[in-house]
C-alpha cells in the first residue's frame, strides 16, 4: 500500500467515517429528487425557467445564511444538536414534494429542506476540521465530500430505476426517498460525537452577530472572491435543462446526473490531497478555470453527447474546488471560531445564490441558453485572477 493509500485509510474512523457515512445516505435520498425537480416543476406544476430559478435560488440562499448562524451557535453551544437537527429536518420534509399541487408549496418545502442544510452544515464541517490535524484537513473534506457524491450518484440511478418501473411518477419516487433520509438522520443521532481541540474551547461570549473585525484581512478577501465568483454559479438545474434541450432524453436525465457525481467521488479525495500538497488557492484556481470552461462549452454545445461529455469534465470543478475551498476556511479561521467560519463562508455562497440564479433565468428567457453561460464562465476568470490577493500579507 502506498504512503497516500495509507494516509487516506488512518482518516476513514470516527466522525470523518460517520459523517461520510451519514452524507452518503442523505444526499441519496436528496439526489432522487433535485435532477427531477425541474421537470415536476415545468411539466407537472407549469412552472417556468423564471420561477425554477427564484426556487432554487431563494432556498439555498436560505440554507447558507442559516449556517452562518449555525456555526455561530456552534461555537458556543456544540455542534453535535444542530448536525442532529438538520439532518432530521431534512429527513422529514422531503418526501412531502409527492402530495405538492402548486410551485409555493414546492417552494416552501425546498425553504425547509434547506434549513435543515443551513443549521448543520457549518456546525459539521467545523466538526470534520476539528477531527483530524490541519495537515490531513484537505484529505479529510475530499473523503466526505467523495462520500456525499457517491450518494448523489445513487440516488438518481435508484430515481431511473424507478421511473423505468413508473414511468412518469415523480410523486412516487419522492415519496420513497424518505427512506435512506432517516436512515442518515439515525447514524448521525447513533454515531456523531462532540469533538472539540483543546486549543479550541467554546466561545462564551454572548450570542451575537460578530463583527468583520474578528477574522483577519485574507479571509475577509477570500470571502469577497468568493461572492463574485457565486454571482456566475447558478443553481446547476439549468445545466439538467439545457441537457434536455440538448436532446437527452428525460428518462435518461436522473443517469445523467449520476454519471456526473460519479466524476466528482473520483476526484474529491484527489482535490484533497492536492490541497494539502500543493496548497489549497491552487486547486481552487485550477477548478475555477475548469468550470469558466465547462460554462463556455455549454453555451456552443449542440448535440445530446456534448451534454454527456461535459457533465463528465464539469465534476472536475467540484473535485478541485469543494475540499479546498474548506481547508483554506480552516486554515485561516481563529481556532475558537472556526464554526463561525465556516456559517460566514455557507452565507457568503448564499447571499450570491439567489441573484446568480435569477439572473442566470431571466437571461435564459430573453436571450436563450449561450448568453448566461457565457456569462458565468466570464465571472468565474475573473474571480480565479483574484485568488492571489486572498493570501496573508
Amino acid at each position: 500500500m502506498t504512503e497516500r493509500r495509507a494516509r487516506v485509510r488512518q482518516l476513514l474512523h470516527g466522525n470523518v467515517l460517520w459523517l461520510s457515512l451519514v452524507s452518503l445516505l442523505n444526499d441519496t435520498a436528496s439526489e432522487m429528487i433535485y435532477p427531477l425537480l425541474p421537470f415536476f416543476l415545468t411539466s407537472t406544476l407549469g412552472a417556468g425557467p423564471a420561477v425554477l430559478g427564484a426556487i432554487e435560488g431563494a432556498a439555498e440562499s436560505a440554507s447558507s445564511l442559516l449556517k452562518l448562524a449555525g456555526g455561530w451557535f456552534s461555537d458556543r453551544f456544540g455542534r453535535r444538536p444542530l448536525v442532529v437537527g438538520g439532518y432530521g429536518i431534512a429527513a422529514l420534509v422531503r418526501p412531502v414534494l409527492a402530495i405538492t399541487t402548486a410551485p409555493w408549496q414546492v417552494l416552501a418545502l425546498r425553504l425547509s429542506d434547506r434549513f435543515g442544510k443551513g443549521i448543520r452544515s457549518a456546525p459539521r464541517d467545523a466538526l470534520l476540521a476539528e477531527s483530524v490535524s490541519a495537515d490531513r484537513r484537505g484529505t479529510a473534506f475530499g473523503i466526505h465530500r467523495a462520500a456525499d457524491h457517491l450518494g448523489a450518484a445513487i440516488g438518481p440511478l435508484l430515481a431511473t430505476l424507478l421511473l423505468v418501473a413508473w414511468p412518469g411518477e415523480f410523486r412516487r419516487v419522492f415519496a420513497l426517498a424518505a427512506v435512506p433520509g432517516i436512515v442518515a438522520a439515525g447514524f448521525v443521532l447513533w454515531k456523531v460525537r462532540e469533538t472539540r481541540s483543546t486549543a479550541a474551547p467554546l466561545v462564551q461570549t454572548p450570542v451575537t452577530v460578530a463583527p468583520a473585525s474578528v477574522f483577519e484581512p485574507a479571509f475577509l478577501r477570500y470571502l469577497g472572491v468568493l461572492l463574485l465568483f457565486t454571482l456566475g454559479n447558478a443553481t446547476d438545474a439549468f445545466l439538467l435543462l439545457r441537457a434536455h434541450d440538448l436532446g437527452v432524453p428525460l428518462a435518461a436525465v436522473p443517469l445523467l446526473w449520476s454519471v456526473h457525481h460519479i466524476g466528482k467521488t473520483l476526484l474529491s479525495v484527489p482535490g484533497g490531497m492536492l490541497a494539502d500538497r500543493l496548497g489549497p488557492r491552487r486547486a481552487i484556481a485550477a477548478g475555477w478555470i475548469v468550470y469558466a470552461g465547462t460554462y463556455a462549452a455549454f453555451a456552443f454545445a449542440s448535440a445530446a453527447w456534448h451534454a454527456w461529455a461535459l457533465f463528465i469534465v464539469y465534476g472536475a470543478f467540484y473535485g478541485l474546488t469543494e475540499a479546498p475551498e474548506k481547508a483554506l476556511v480552516a486554515s485561516l479561521a481563529p481556532p475558537d471560531r472556526k464554526g463561525a467560519a465556516f456559517g460566514a463562508f455557507h452565507a457568503v455562497i448564499g447571499v450570491a445564490a439567489l441573484p446568480a440564479s435569477v439572473l442566470f433565468g431571466l437571461l435564459w428567457a430573453r436571450f436563450g441558453p449561450p448568453v448566461p453561460f457565457l456569462v458565468g464562465a466570464a465571472i468565474a476568470l475573473v474571480a480565479a485572477m483574484l485568488l492571489p490577493a486572498t493570501r496573508r500579507a
